[in-house]
C-alpha cells in the first residue's frame, strides 16, 4: 500500500492539548465489531459494507453540531438492500439511520448503530409529460434536478440554500423549503407521490391506484390505526383549529398532523406524514414532484436599511407588491459575507446595525416584469434606505451576474458567519418562524436574548414568511460554554412559543436540538399523537431514535462535537457538505468534508492513540492519493476552502528528501526529461502494437507494485501516441501573440483514428487564417507550467519551473507587450495563477506584466470574428475542464463549439474527470468513479465529435467513454474554417 510512504509519521498530529472529551475510544480502532460486520457482509456482500474505522468516522459528522460514530455503514444499492437492513435490525434489536447528503443541521443524518448511505446509488431524474412532473431519486441534488427541469421551463418548489448539495430524499424528509417556497411551494404541497419502504419492509407506491388495498392487506394494523387517529383528531374541533393554525406558519417541528385532515385514505395520510418525518417512519425510495413554471424574467435588489426594525417594517410592503422572495441579512451577516468571493470588500465597514433586504420579483414575460418593477419603485419611494459604503446602490437590476452575486452572499449565510467563528468552537444553526407582522419584534427579542447569554448576534432569514435563522458558536469542550448554550435554548424556546406562538423549527425539521422542546410548542395532546404515530409505523423503534421524539429534557446536550484546530486552510470548515457533489472521489473514497472530518478526529486523539494509527493507515490512499487536486471544492465552498491545496501540502510532507531532490533535478533538466518522455510514449505505442495493451498493463502493474503505485503510472489503452518531433515553423515578425504549446501537447499526439493537423499546427493555421499570426519561440522545450510539480507537492521543483517559465515568457512577449496564448487549460491556470506563490519577488513583478490567455479564449474572442465557417458537424459534446471553471472560460468553449456544430451539448453531470495530469494513470479507479455519470450521458447517444481543451482530460474522457476520441475544440475550429 502507498499509505504514508516513505515517511509514515509526518502527518501524525503533534497536539499540545489533551485528548478531547468526544474522541473515538481506543477499543473502536478496529472498526465494526463482530458479529455485526460478518452478518451484514453475508447478507449484502462485502462491497456494500463499510467497516473500517476511517469509514465510520467520516460518516460520523453532518452539518450539525452533533457527532455520533456509527457501528457500520451500508451502501444500499436498491430497495431490496434497504428492506434487508430493516429486517436485520428488527431481528437483532439494532437501530438504523438513513443518510443522503448529510446537510441536515440538527443531526438527523447521524446514528450510533447501522447507518445506511442512500445517496451514492440513488441519483436520477425522469421528466414526465412536458415537465409538469418529475420522478426523482432521493440521492439527486435539488440543483441537479433543476438543471434538467430548466430545459422544459420548469423547476422544483423547494429551494433551500444548500440546493447544490442537499438531496431530494432529505428535502422531503425534512420538508425543507428555502428562500421562496414558503408554505405553498414546499415538499408537502408539491410532492405528488412517493415510494416508501416502511420499517417492516413493506413497499408503498402512493401513486398506485391499488396502494390502499395492498397496504390494508400488508399492514392492517397501520391502516386501522391511521384511520382511527384521523377520526379522533376530526372529532376534536379545538385540536383541528390548532393544527390548521400551526401550519399557517412555516412549521417542520414534529410530524405533519394536518396529513390527517388533508388525506382521506391511509395511503394519502401516509404520503403527508412521510414529508418531514426525518427518516423515522420509513425510507423515501423515490419521489414524484409537481413542478412549477420557471419564470425567467427576474428583477432583484439588495436594499440597505439603517437598522433591523426599519428593514422588517418594509417586508409586508414588498409582499403586497408581489415579491416572490424577501430575504433579510443583519449587519453581522453582511460583514461576515466579505469572505465570499465576489462580495464587495467594503461591506466589512458596514455599521453593525445596518440590515439588508434581498428582494426578488419573477415574471413569465417582460410585460409582467415591468409591472412588478413599477410596483417595487412605488414601495421604494416611501422607504428609509441608506448607503453607508460605496458599493451600495439600492436599485433593482435585471443583470444575471449581479443577481447571482446577491444570492451567493445570502446563501452563504451559514458558511460565511460560521467560517469566521473563533477557532475551536462548534457552530449551531437554528431557525424559527413567527407571524410576519411580528417579525421586527422577534428580531429585536432574539438579538437581546443572544446578547444576554453572551453570544454574538447573526441573523438572516426568509423575511417574507416570518422565518429567521441564527447562529451560535460555543466550545463544546467547555462545560461552562455548554451550560450557557443550554440556558439560551431554554429561554429561546420559551420566548418563541409563549411570546410569539411561533414555530420552533420552520424548515430545518425537529432534529436532536429541538426534540426535547417539541411538547413545549405542541402541548401534551398533540405530542402524544406524534408518539402514537411513531408506534404505528415503527413499533419496534428501529428507525432514527431520538431524532424527532425524545423524553430526555437534556437530549440536545448529548453528542455535541468538539472542533479541534486543524491546518489553517481547512480550519474554517463547518462541515456543511457543499463541497461534496463536485468532488471527483466522492463515490470512491472520501470527500473534502470527510478529509477534514478525519483530520479533526486525529487531532482529538492523544499522540500514541491506536485510533490515530488506524486513521493514518487509511488516510494515505483514501484522502491524499485519491484527491484529484482539482480544487473544485474551493469553488463550491462559499468561503473558498481549498481542500485540494491541503492534500497537495500533505503530499509534499510525505516526500522524502531524496524524492524532493529528484523532482527538483527533473525540473532543472526538463528538456531531457521531456524528450525522454516523448520517446517513451512512442516506444510504448510500438510495443503496444506488437504485444497488445493487456501485456503492457501487466508490465506496468508489476512495476507499480515493486516501486510505489503513486509514483509509477499504469499503461492505459487510451494513452495517445507521441507528438511530432518538431513544432510547426513560425515567424517572429508582425505577430500579435506568442503561442506556447504546453509540454503535454509537445509529448502526446492526438487520439487514435484522428486524421488532420496536430494541435500546434491547427492553432498556428487558424490564427494565421484570422489575420492574427502567432509565434512559437524556438526554446519552449524544457519549459513547463509547473503543474506537474505543483499537483504532486514537490515544492522545490515547482519553484524551479515556475521561475523559469515566467522569465522565459517575459522575454518571449517583449516584457508583456504580447499576450501568451496557452493551448491547455490546466497549463493556462498554472501559469496565470498557481505559480505565483513560488516566484521570487523580482519574478512576481515580471509575472504581473504578463497577459496569459487560454487558447479557447483566444479563439472565441480574437479569431472567430475574423473567420468564415465553411463546414459544420451536426452534433458535438463538450467536456469543460475543472481548470476552465477556475478560469471562468466555459462560455468561450461553448462559443467556439457552437461555431463548429449545429448542436452543442454539455452533459448535465459534467465534472472534473480526475485524470489530473497523470493521476488517472496512477489511480484509474479515480477517473472511472469521477466520470461514471457523465460518461453514461455521453455514451447514451451518438455525437459527431467529442471536444474539450486539455489533452490529459481528453485522455481521461476517452478512458471513461470507451474510446470516443476526445480532442481539442481548436482542432474542430481549424477543420470548420479550412478553405474548401
Amino acid at each position: 500500500m502507498p499509505l504514508l510512504e516513505p515517511e509514515p509519521t509526518v502527518l501524525r498530529p503533534a497536539t499540545t492539548e489533551g485528548p478531547a472529551v468526544d474522541r473515538v475510544a481506543d477499543e473502536q480502532a478496529s472498526g465494526t465489531p463482530e458479529p455485526l460486520r460478518g452478518d451484514l457482509t453475508a447478507l449484502l456482500g462485502p462491497e456494500k459494507v463499510l467497516h473500517g474505522l476511517s469509514d465510520l468516522v467520516k460518516y460520523a459528522s453532518d452539518a450539525s453540531p452533533y457527532r455520533f460514530v456509527p457501528q457500520v455503514v451500508v451502501l444500499a444499492e436498491d430497495i431490496d438492500d434497504v428492506s434487508a437492513v430493516f429486517s436485520y435490525a428488527h431481528g437483532h434489536g439494532r437501530k438504523v439511520v438513513l443518510r443522503a447528503a448529510g446537510t441536515s443541521l440538527n443531526g438527523q443524518a447521524q446514528g450510533e448503530d447501522i447507518l445506511v448511505d442512500v445517496r451514492r446509488h440513488w441519483a436520477g431524474i425522469e421528466v414526465l409529460g412536458s415537465g409538469e412532473q418529475a420522478r426523482i431519486g432521493p440521492g439527486t441534488t435539488v440543483a441537479r434536478a433543476n438543471v434538467t427541469l430548466a430545459r422544459h421551463g420548469r423547476l422544483l418548489g423547494p429551494d433551500p440554500a444548500s440546493a447544490i448539495a442537499c438531496t431530494l430524499g432529505g428535502v422531503v424528509a425534512n420538508n425543507a423549503s428555502g428562500m421562496t417556497a414558503g408554505t405553498t411551494r414546499n415538499s408537502y404541497r408539491t410532492l405528488a407521490s412517493a415510494t416508501v419502504v416502511l420499517p417492516s419492509g413493506t413497499v408503498v407506491d402512493t401513486a398506485d391506484p391499488a396502494a390502499d388495498e395492498e397496504l390494508a392487506h400488508a399492514e392492517p394494523a397501520l391502516c386501522d390505526g391511521l384511520l382511527a387517529l384521523k377520526a379522533e383528531i376530526e372529532a376534536d374541533p379545538e385540536l383541528v383549529a390548532r393544527i390548521r393554525a400551526k401550519y399557517e406558519l412555516k412549521n417542520t417541528n414534529g410530524y405533519r398532523l394536518d396529513a390527517f385532515l388533508d388525506g382521506a385514505t391511509p395511503v394519502e395520510i401516509l404520503r403527508g406524514l412521510i414529508v418531514g418525518s426525518q427518516g423515522t417512519l420509513g425510507f423515501i425510495a423515490e419521489t414524484v414532484f409537481d413542478t412549477l413554471p420557471l419564470d425567467r424574467c427576474t428583477s432583484t435588489a439588495l436594499l440597505f436599511f439603517p437598522d433591523l426594525r426599519a428593514a422588517a417594517a418594509a417586508v409586508p410592503r414588498f409582499n403586497e407588491a408581489g415579491a416572490l422572495g424577501v430575504e433579510l441579512m443583519d449587519g453581522n451577516t453582511l460583514r461576515a459575507s466579505v469572505r465570499v468571493a465576489g462580495v464587495p470588500a467594503d461591506w466589512a465597514a458596514l455599521p453593525t446595525e445596518t440590515t439588508a433586504l434581498l428582494v426578488e420579483f419573477r415574471a413569465p414575460d417582460e410585460e409582467r416584469q415591468a409591472a412588478y418593477e413599477e410596483a417595487a419603485q412605488q414601495v421604494l419611494g416611501d422607504l428609509e434606505l441608506v448607503a453607508p459604503v460605496e458599493s451600495v446602490t439600492n436599485e433593482f437590476t435585471r443583470d444575471p451576474g449581479t443577481i447571482a452575486g446577491y444570492w451567493k452572499a445570502r446563501k452563504a449565510f451559514v458558511t460565511a458567519v460560521g467560517g469566521s467563528r473563533p477557532s475551536g468552537t462548534t457552530l449551531l444553526t437554528e431557525d424559527f418562524a413567527v407571524p410576519p407582522a411580528q417579525l421586527a419584534d422577534a428580531c429585536t427579542a432574539l438579538l437581546e436574548l443572544q446578547a444576554r447569554h453572551g453570544f454574538d448576534a447573526a441573523v438572516a432569514g426568509h423575511a417574507a414568511h416570518g422565518n429567521l435563522h441564527f447562529l451560535l458558536a460555543f466550545d463544546a469542550a467547555k462545560p461552562a460554554d455548554v451550560a450557557r448554550y443550554a440556558a439560551f435554548m431554554d429561554d429561546f424556546c420559551r420566548m418563541t412559543v409563549e411570546r410569539f406562538d411561533g414555530s420552533l423549527k420552520a424548515e430545518h425539521a425537529t432534529g436532536r436540538n429541538i426534540a426535547p422542546f417539541l411538547e413545549l410548542e405542541w402541548g401534551p395532546r398533540a405530542t402524544d399523537l406524534m408518539w402514537r404515530i411513531k408506534d404505528l409505523f415503527d413499533p419496534h423503534g428501529i428507525l432514527a431514535p431520538r431524532v424527532v421524539l425524545d423524553r430526555d429534557p437534556k437530549a440536545h446536550l448529548r453528542g455535541l462535537k468538539t472542533i479541534p484546530e486543524v491546518e489553517a486552510v481547512a480550519d474554517p470548515c463547518i462541515e456543511c457538505g457543499f463541497c461534496e457533489p463536485v468532488c471527483p472521489s466522492r463515490d470512491l473514497t472520501t470527500t473534502p468534508r470527510q478529509r477534514i472530518v478525519l483530520r479533526r478526529e486525529m487531532m482529538r486523539q492523544r499522540p500514541d492513540s491506536p485510533v490515530t494509527d488506524a486513521l493514518l493507515d487509511a488516510y494515505g490512499y483514501d484522502a491524499i492519493d485519491t484527491c484529484a487536486g482539482d480544487s473544485t471544492c474551493k469553488l463550491a465552498c462559499p468561503v473558498g476552502i481549498d481542500t485540494g491545496a491541503m492534500m497537495k501540502d500533505f503530499r509534499h510532507r510525505r516526500h522524502s528528501p531524496r524524492e524532493e531532490k529528484a523532482a527538483a533535478l527533473a525540473a532543472k533538466r526538463f528538456k531531457a526529461v521531456e524528450a525522454s518522455a516523448r520517446l517513451s510514449v512512442a516506444a510504448a505505442e510500438r510495443i503496444s502494437d506488437r504485444i497488445g495493451d493487456r501485456l503492457l498493463e501487466t508490465v506496468t502493474d508489476a512495476a507499480r507494485k515493486a516501486v510505489r503505485p503513486d509514483l509509477v503510472p499504469r499503461w492505459l489503452p487510451e494513452i495517445p501516441g507521441a507528438a511530432a518531433r518538431r513544432l510547426p515553423p513560425t515567424r517572429k515578425q508582425d505577430v500579435v501573440a506568442v503561442y506556447y504549446p504546453a509540454c503535454v501537447n509537445r509529448i502526446f499526439g492526438e487520439p487514435d483514428g484522428y486524421t488532420g493537423p496536430s494541435l500546434p499546427e491547427a492553432v498556428v493555421a487558424v490564427s494565421r487564417r484570422a489575420g492574427k499570426p502567432v509565434w512559437i519561440p524556438g526554446d519552449v522545450a524544457g519549459t513547463c507550467c509547473a503543474t506537474i510539480w505543483h499537483s504532486k507537492g514537490y515544492d522545490e521543483g515547482n519553484a524551479v519551473m515556475a521561475n523559469r517559465i515566467v522569465e522565459a515568457a517575459w522575454g518571449w512577449t517583449a516584457g508583456g507587450r504580447l499576450p501568451l496564448v496557452v493551448d491547455a487549460s490546466s497549463c493556462t491556470l498554472g501559469i496565470a495563477h498557481e505559480i505565483v506563490p513560488y516566484l521570487t519577488e523580482d519574478n512576481k513583478q515580471l509575472h504581473a506584466e504578463l497577459t496569459v490567455m487560454d487558447s479557447v479564449v483566444w479563439a472565441a474572442e480574437e479569431l472567430l470574428p475574423h473567420l468564415e465557417v465553411v463546414r459544420t458537424v451536426d452534433s458535438v459534446v463538450l467536456h469543460p475542464t475543472c481548470s476552465m471553471r477556475h478560469l471562468g472560460d466555459e462560455a468561450q468553449l461553448r462559443t467556439v463549439a457552437e461555431a463548429c456544430a449545429q448542436e452543442v451539448v454539455v452533459p448535465d453531470d459534467a465534472g472534473c474527470c480526475a485524470f489530473a495530469g497523470d493521476r488517472g494513470m496512477l489511480h484509474k479507479e479515480l477517473t472511472e468513479a469521477a466520470t461514471a455519470r457523465e460518461a453514461a450521458e455521453v455514451t447514451s447517444r451518438h455525437f459527431d465529435a467529442h471536444l474539450s481543451a486539455n489533452r490529459m482530460c481528453e485522455v481521461g474522457m476517452d478512458h471513461a467513454t470507451e474510446g470516443r476520441g476526445y480532442y481539442s475544440v481548436l482542432l474542430e475550429l481549424e477543420r470548420a474554417t479550412r478553405p474548401a
